[in-house]
C-alpha cells in the first residue's frame, strides 16, 4: 500500500506568470515514487527528499554512495546490467521490477538526460514484471470497433471508452485544439454522477504555450493526487550542469501548483493526459479525470499511450482522406475555370463568365473582380465603393503580392463592421503584377453560440473589478454560453493553397497572352514590311513588264502597215517575255502568300533523294552547262517534303543561275549535325554578293544584283526563309563577292510543331 499523506495547504496563486513558470525544471517530483540520478559510474548524485519514506535511507546520506547502498545489492545488480547495456535513451524506458532491501517492490523507469542517468522508482504490489498481454487485447478490441467509414468523433468515442475501462477513471474526454488553441470536447466516456463536458470548449489559457510544448515532447502525464506535497531533489542542482534538473521526460515530474489548484477547483483529484500527435503537431489530448486519488501502474499507462498513438493515426488517415477528396474537387473546379479563361483575349472579361464556378470554388457567398476603377460583382457582396476601399486597404497593407485570407475581417479592417453581414470572411488575391486588379471572395457572418466549460473571461473580470489582487484559476466550470459575431466559416487550408496556385496560373495566362500579343505585333510588323514590298513590287516590278507589253503593243500597231517582219517579230518576242515575267512574278507572289497559311505535314524525308530530285528538275536550266556537282551523303530528317523540296529547289536554282559565267561551275551540297539541329549547306563558285547587304538577302523582293545581269523576282530566298522558319529552323549565308556564296539552313532534330 502507498502510505497516505495529509492534504496540501496551497498558498495563494498568481496566474500572471504562468507562461514563464519553470514547469520543466520544477526541482521536485510527485511523492508516489522516488527518483535517483546516477553518474556514468553508477554513483548516486541526487535523490528525491522522500527517499527515506520508501527505502528507509535519508536522501543526503545516499549522495555519493553506490546504488546498492540505496536499493540493495540484488536490485542494484539487475539495474546495473540494464543501465550498462546502453539501451537507455532520452525517452523513459521500463527497465525492470526490483525488490529493495526493505522488501518493497518497484517498477523502475530510466532515461538519459543532461549528462545523468535518471532512475524513477514507482511502488507496486507485485514482485515480478508487469503483464503486458492485456495491451494487445486492448488494441485489438479497439481496432475491431473501428472501420474506415467512421468519423473522427466516433473513433474518438471508442477510444475514450477503452481508456476509461483500462484506467478506472470516472471521466475520459477526447478534445481537439482549434487554431486559437481552445480545446473542443468531441468525445466523452463517463460514469454516472460525473458532469459532462461533451461539445463544450476549454479556453486556450487553461494550457499555456510552454505546457503545450511539453505535451508534444512527453506524450503522457499522470497526477495521482492533486493534494500531493512535492518531494524536492537533493541537492537541488544537477551536478553536471550546475542548473536545476530538466525533468521534461520524467514520469514523476512535479507539476505546476496553478494546475493543481485548477484540478481541485474542477473537483478532480487525479488526472492523466495522453497527447495526440498528428503530423508532428499537438492535435489534441485524451484527458482523464477522477474525483478521488487514483494510482495507475506503468503497464496501464503504456496501454493508454499506445491506444493514443493508434487513435492519432486513425485521425491522421481520416483527415488525409478528407483533405485529399476536398483538394481533388477544388482542383477539378480550378482546372475547368482555367480552361474557360483561356478562350477569350480579355481575362478580366472572361472571369465574369465563370462567376458561378468562382463561387463554388471558394464556397463563398459573393465574388468580385476589381480592374483598376471597374468593379464586377456576383452574389451577395458589399457595394462597389466599399469593395474599392477594401482593395485600397489591401494595397496599403502590402497584401498585393500574396493570397490574403481572414474569417474575421472586422477585427483587421477598420471599416469591416459595416460589411460584416456579407463579408465577415475575405479571401483576396492580386491578379496582376502591374495593374490594380484583384479577385475577392466574400463569406457571410455566421452567428453562433459556443458553450464554454466555465466563463473564460472570469479571470479578467475579477482583476478589473478589483475583487482579487492576483489572478487565480477559475472556480466555476459550469456551462457558460457566448454568442460569436463577425466571424464567417473558416477558409480551408486547401482553398488557400489552391487559390495561390490559381493566382499563379492566372498570372501565367496573362504572361502568355502578353507574349502572344508581342509575337502578333512582331508578325504584324513582318506582314507590314512584306505588304510594303508587295506594294512596291506591284507598283514597280509588276508595272515594268506591263509597260513593256503596252509599249511594244503600241509599236506593233504603228508598224501594222510596214513590211519589216523582223522588227515586228522582235516586238512580239518582247511582249511575250514581258508577259512571262509578269506571270512569274504573280506566281511567286501567290506561292509566298500560301507559304504562311498552309499546314505542315512532316514525315521522314531522305534528303539525298530530295536533292537528287531537285537537280533532275533543273536539267533544262543546266543543259549544255559544265557543272560539277559535289554531293555528300545526307541524313534522313523529319520535315514537310513538299515545302522542303521547294526551299532546296530555290537554293539550287540560285546556285545554277549565279554560276552562269563559270566554266566549270562547282556546286557542293553537304550537311552536319549537333544535338539540336541538322544543318545543310549549298555552296557555289559563282558571282557571290556584297556581305554589307546580307541583311536584305532573304527579304521579299530584295535583289542584290541588277535584273539585266541575273533574272529573278526576289521572292525565292524569302520563300526559303519562311519554309525553314515554319519548321523552327533558321537561314543564313556567307560570301566573298566574285568568288561564290554558301547558303545554309537548319532543321531541328526534334521538330516542334
Amino acid at each position: 500500500m502507498i502510505p497516505a499523506q495529509a492534504p496540501a495547504q496551497p498558498a495563494p496563486l498568481d496566474l500572471s506568470s504562468c507562461d514563464s513558470e519553470p514547469i520543466r525544471t520544477p526541482g521536485s517530483i510527485q511523492p508516489h515514487g522516488f527518483l535517483l540520478t546516477l553518474s556514468n559510474e553508477a554513483r548516486v548524485l541526487q535523490a528525491s527528499a522522500n527517499l527515506a519514506r520508501w527505502v528507509g535511507i535519508d536522501a543526503g546520506a545516499a549522495i555519493g554512495g553506490a546504488l546498492a547502498d540505496v536499493v540493495g545489492s540484488a536490485a542494484a545488480q539487475r539495474l546495473d546490467a540494464e543501465v550498462s547495456s546502453s539501451k537507455l535513451g532520452n525517452r523513459p524506458l521500463y527497465i525492470d521490477t526490483v525488490t529493495s532491501a526493505n522488501g518493497k517492490h518497484f517498477d523502475v523507469l530510466g532515461h538519459l538526460w543532461d549528462g545523468l542517468v535518471i532512475l524513477e522508482f514507482e511502488p507496486v504490489e507485485r514482485a515480478g514484471p508487469p503483464d503486458f498481454r492485456h495491451l494487445y487485447a486492448l488494441l485489438g478490441d479497439f481496432l475491431l470497433k473501428i472501420d474506415q467509414t467512421q468519423t473522427v468523433e466516433s473513433v474518438a468515442g471508442h477510444a475514450a471508452h477503452q481508456v476509461r475501462m483500462v484506467t478506472g477513471f470516472g471521466r475520459v474526454m477526447v478534445y481537439q485544439f482549434d487554431r486559437d488553441g481552445h480545446g473542443h470536447v468531441m468525445a466523452e466516456s463517463k460514469e454516472d454522477g460525473y458532469h459532462s463536458y461533451l461539445g463544450q470548449r476549454f479556453p486556450a489559457s487553461d494550457i499555456p504555450v510552454q505546457a503545450r510544448e511539453l505535451y508534444a515532447l512527453s506524450r503522457i502525464r499522470l497526477i495521482q493526487d492533486a493534494n500531493y506535497l512535492p518531494a524536492p531533489l537533493v541537492p537541488s542542482a544537477n551536478p553536471v550542469t550546475g542548473q536545476r534538473n530538466d525533468l521534461s521526460f520524467a514520469a514523476l515530474r512535479s507539476v505546476s501548483p496553478v494546475h493543481l489548484q485548477y484540478m481541485r477547483n474542477m473537483g478532480t483529484m487525479a488526472s492523466m493526459s495522453v497527447s495526440l500527435m498528428v503530423k508532428g503537431q499537438l492535435w489534441g489530448l485524451i484527458s482523464c479525470h477522477n474525483e478521488a486519488p487514483c494510482p495507475l501502474p506503468f503497464e496501464k499507462r503504456s496501454a493508454c499511450e499506445q491506444l493514443g498513438q493508434v487513435l492519432a493515426l486513425c485521425i491522421e488517415s481520416r483527415e488525409d482522406a478528407s483533405d485529399l477528396q476536398f483538394r481533388l474537387e477544388v482542383r477539378r473546379m480550378m482546372v475547368a475555370m482555367l480552361g474557360n479563361l483561356t478562350k477569350g483575349a480579355d481575362i478580366i472579361e472572361n472571369m465574369g463568365s465563370v462567376f458561378p464556378e468562382l463561387l463554388r470554388f471558394a464556397r463563398a457567398g459573393g465574388v468580385a473582380i476589381v480592374a483598376d476603377e471597374r468593379v464586377l460583382t456576383y452574389g451577395d457582396t458589399p457595394d462597389a465603393e466599399a469593395i474599392g476601399s477594401l482593395v485600397s486597404w489591401l494595397e496599403l497593407q502590402g497584401h498585393g503580392g500574396e493570397v490574403f485570407h481572414t474569417d474575421q475581417l472586422s477585427s483587421l479592417y477598420p471599416d469591416g463592421d459595416a460589411m460584416r453581414r456579407n463579408a465577415s470572411g475575405l479571401l483576396a488575391m492580386s491578379i496582376s503584377r502591374v495593374h490594380k486588379h484583384y479577385l475577392l471572395w466574400f463569406r457571410p457572418e455566421v452567428v453562433h453560440t459556443i458553450e464554454w466549460a466555465g466563463n473564460p473571461h472570469m479571470k479578467e473580470t475579477e482583476q478589473l473589478s478589483g475583487t482579487a489582487q492576483q489572478l487565480s484559476p477559475r472556480t466555476s466550470f459550469a456551462t457558460w454560453r457566448e454568442v460569436i459575431h463577425g466571424v464567417s466559416l473558416p477558409w480551408h487550408a486547401a482553398e488557400i493553397e489552391l487559390t495561390g496556385e490559381f493566382r499563379s496560373a492566372l498570372l501565367g495566362i496573362a504572361l502568355e497572352r502578353a507574349e502572344q500579343m508581342a509575337e502578333l505585333a512582331e508578325e504584324l510588323g513582318r506582314a507590314n514590311k512584306e505588304l510594303e514590298a508587295f506594294s512596291y513590287s506591284v507598283s514597280h516590278d509588276l508595272r515594268a513588264p506591263l509597260r513593256h507589253i503596252v509599249g511594244f503593243s503600241d509599236l506593233l500597231l504603228e508598224s501594222s502597215g510596214s513590211e519589216d517582219t523582223t522588227m515586228r517579230q522582235r516586238f512580239l518576242t518582247n511582249i511575250k517575255e514581258s508577259a512571262r515575267l509578269a506571270g512569274k512574278l504573280v506566281d511567286d507572289l501567290l506561292s509566298f502568300s500560301q507559304m504562311g497559311r498552309a499546314a505542315l505535314r512532316p514525315v521522314e524525308v531522305d534528303m539525298s533523294k530530295l536533292v537528287a530530285s531537285c537537280i533532275d528538275k533543273l536539267s533544262l536550266d543546266t543543259a549544255g552547262r559544265n557543272i560539277e556537282w559535289i554531293l555528300s551523303p545526307l541524313p534522313r530528317i523529319k520535315a514537310d517534303p513538299n515545302f522542303l523540296h521547294l526551299a532546296v529547289l530555290n537554293l539550287l536554282s540560285n546556285a545554277v543561275k549565279f554560276t552562269g559565267q563559270r566554266d566549270p561551275a562547282t556546286i557542293r551540297v553537304w550537311s552536319e549535325q549537333n544535338e539540336q539541329d541538322t544543318v545543310f549547306h549549298i555552296a557555289d563558285n559563282g558571282a557571290g554578293f556584297n556581305m554589307d547587304y546580307v541583311h536584305k538577302l532573304f527579304g521579299v523582293f530584295q535583289r542584290l544584283h541588277r535584273m539585266e545581269d541575273f533574272q529573278g523576282t526576289g521572292i525565292g530566298l524569302a520563300n526559303v526563309r519562311r519554309i525553314v522558319e515554319r519548321h523552327g529552323g533558321r537561314t543564313w549565308a556567307e560570301s566573298v563577292q566574285g568568288q561564290g556564296a554558301t547558303f545554309s539552313f537548319s532543321i531541328p532534330r526534334a521538330l516542334a510543331l
